[in-house]
């Protein structure tokens, strides 16, 4: 029987800490992007870089991340990541151009893939001997998401506003030093022998970002031209590659067999969608409120900071109490079917439009859409696996959300470019550039809702069948 860590509850505090910080960084930059990209030279094309190569590296790691944590020990993992996000901030906040400040983002995404697995290890083996208080804990680690979502549009607005936006990573590294300092609190694991899939691992991120390089740079030199075909193909090869790697060793990162898990594959394609359709929304509509509204960065953070409330409220307090009613598939198919009804009205903003009437409302019912879907797409995701595998259920739905938000903010920024969002200082190009990236949005989302209402299995299928004896073939399960 497992010792109760009598220091359980402080360790969880340092933990949901750091998913808080994991997930701020991916808001936090938001208001402050237009003060970036006149500081750092990016044109109107290339500013995702700052948010996307972080998610790529992000999401193609973190696999790798939940492999190392097994075997050289979550807690040792756990403080090496958070050694490189400080490393990263630091480098970040000094740049002076706009590769440097690309490098300094990877560096940070790097150090994410390393903290977000081995704090969900530590979790798990803090809080493993109890349910309740295992239910309890999941609780508090996942509105710590949400929460972190939240303090980062308003601190990148304040940071922005009265000090400048090299504080969105600088606040990094006292908070770095600090979570350090406590991980005394954290469980110490042995660590066991084992392989690592370091080629699987630069493979997947390797292809990752080539495809997003390709979809980026395609508007400007033609979809038909050399480069980007080669391109594509080259992304095509490595990502094969990586499945092929995964089928012909013996420890993979993410062996196949985990895709036998019942609706693993569904909520994976919900939640690609969702992440390709949510951080292009949340992308573009800060865009919007400064370059074309002409907002502030804080004033743009306080106009963010509605929609992220809705979302941590919902998260936290409504969407698993109707999970327990109604099941996941209806609440992952609607809640995409909302968010798309959400963005359809806010590709009717105008060039001279008004917060209050075109804005808020149109964000807040993308917001219920997406509070509505993302939780529950996990949970579909994770509820079929087994104990082993659980762990590899999360890293493949977290990476294809970051996957799906790093392609689809670079399809929709070439369709966004195509449409006259590139002609800063022309509000009405700018408009229906901005207009036509919430249009292509929703008709992804619309597609994901559709998708997930086909192919899902509803809760009570996936029981029946867990009942069923076991067939004697083996086939993926939707």
């Amino acid at each position: 029987m497992s010792t109760v860590n009598p220091r359980r509850w402080w360790a969880l505090v340092v933990l949901a800490a750091a998913q808080f910080m994991v997930i701020m960084d991916t808001s936090i930059i938001g208001v402050a992007l237009p003060e970036m990209q006149k500081d750092l030279g990016f044109s109107q094309s290339e500013l995702q870089w700052i948010f996307n190569a972080y998610v790529i590296v992000f999401g193609g790691l973190l696999l790798l991340g939940g492999r190392l944590s097994d075997l050289v020990g979550a807690r040792k993992i756990f403080v090496s990541g958070w050694a490189v996000m400080i490393a990263g901030s630091v480098v970040a906040a000094a740049a002076q151009t706009a590769w440097v400040e690309i490098v300094g983002r990877a560096v940070q995404g790097v150090g994410g893939a390393l903290i977000a697995p081995s704090a969900m290890t530590l979790l798990m083996m803090l809080f493993m001997h109890d349910p309740k208080e295992l239910g309890k804990a999941m609780a508090l680690y996942g509105a710590a998401a949400p929460a972190g979502g939240t303090a980062g549009v308003f601190l990148g607005g304040v940071f922005t506003e009265w000090m400048s936006w090299q504080w969105v990573f600088i606040i990094y590294i006292p908070i770095g030093l600090a979570t350090l300092a406590a991980t005394k609190l954290l469980p110490n694991v042995e660590s066991r022998r084992g392989s690592v899939d370091i080629l699987g691992a630069v493979a997947v991120t390797a292809g990752l970002a080539l495809a997003v390089f390709a979809v980026v740079r395609a508007p400007e030199v033609g979809w038909g031209s050399t480069g980007t075909i080669l391109q594509l193909i080259g992304a095509a090869v490595l990502l094969g590659l990586f499945f092929v790697i995964q089928k012909s060793i013996s420890e993979p990162l993410m062996p196949l067999s985990v895709w036998r898990v019942p609706r693993l594959g569904s909520a994976n394609l919900a939640m690609t969608l969702l992440g390709a359709a949510w951080i292009p929304m949340w992308y573009f509509l800060n865009l919007y409120l400064q370059q074309v509204l002409g907002f502030g960065a804080f004033e743009s953070g306080a106009a963010l900071l509605p929609m992220t409330v809705l979302l941590m409220i919902f998260m936290t307090a409504i969407t698993s109490r109707l999970m327990m009613k109604v099941g996941a598939k209806p609440l992952v198919a609607g809640g995409l079917l909302v968010l798309a009804a959400g963005l359809v009205w806010l590709a009717a903003v105008p060039p001279t439009g008004s917060f209050l009437v075109d804005v808020l409302p149109a964000s807040l019912v993308a917001a219920l859409g997406m509070s509505l879907a993302y939780i529950p797409a996990m949970i579909a995701a994770m509820s079929g696996a087994p104990q082993e595998q659980a762990g590899l259920a999360s890293g493949i739905v977290n990476t294809t959300y970051n996957v799906g938000s790093a392609l689809g903010l670079a399809a929709l920024t070439a369709v966004a470019m195509s449409q006259g969002a590139d002609q800063l200082g022309n509000l009405p190009k700018l408009t229906d550039g901005f207009s036509a990236a919430f249009i292509g949005a929703a008709v992804v989302a619309a597609l994901g809702g559709v998708i997930t209402l086909l192919v899902m299995k509803s809760d009570k299928a996936v029981a029946a069948e867990a009942a069923a004896p076991a067939p004697q073939g083996e086939k993926v399960s939707a």
